[in-house]
């Protein structure tokens, strides 16, 4: 198989990336975020999920509008899935971001970047990992 095709999973007929971002969104769901929009796309590009995180309110006076990158992985042999959040693909978020806040009204909230981690192995319980604040708007 040509290594960069995506590969379909054999018994729900998503993709790898499809199953993490369903996982992720449900996860993100239990610690209470509140969805916005999965797979938003601009002429910037596209996000995973936008999410709510209105936790933030108690520590900062502030309700956080969250971009969440999701990668996902069998295994993590030759590079953990959140290492693939490289400055490249940062930058691309920044400016995702950037295009999603400056057509609606957000002043008032804070913004953030997490990174969702997952680990899919045959077999096995999905592994999750959240990096919250993986990266600024600024850099």
């Amino acid at each position: 198989m040509w290594p960069f095709t995506r590969r379909r999973a054999a018994e729900s007929g998503e993709s790898l990336g499809e199953q993490g971002e369903k996982l992720a969104a449900r996860f993100l769901r239990r610690l209470k975020y509140k969805p916005i929009a999965a797979n938003y796309r601009c002429p910037a590009g596209e996000a995973d999920l936008i999410v709510l995180d209105t936790s933030t309110r108690r520590q900062t006076g502030q309700e956080t509008i969250v971009f969440v990158e999701v990668k996902t992985r069998r295994d993590a042999a030759n590079v953990s899935p959140e290492s693939a959040v490289d400055a490249a693909k940062r930058r691309h978020l920044r400016q995702v971001a950037r295009h999603y806040l400056a057509g609606r009204d957000t002043q008032g909230f804070a913004v953030r970047f997490d990174i969702i981690a997952i680990l899919l192995p045959p077999g096995e319980q999905p592994r999750i990992t959240h990096i919250r604040n993986a990266f600024g708007l600024r850099e």
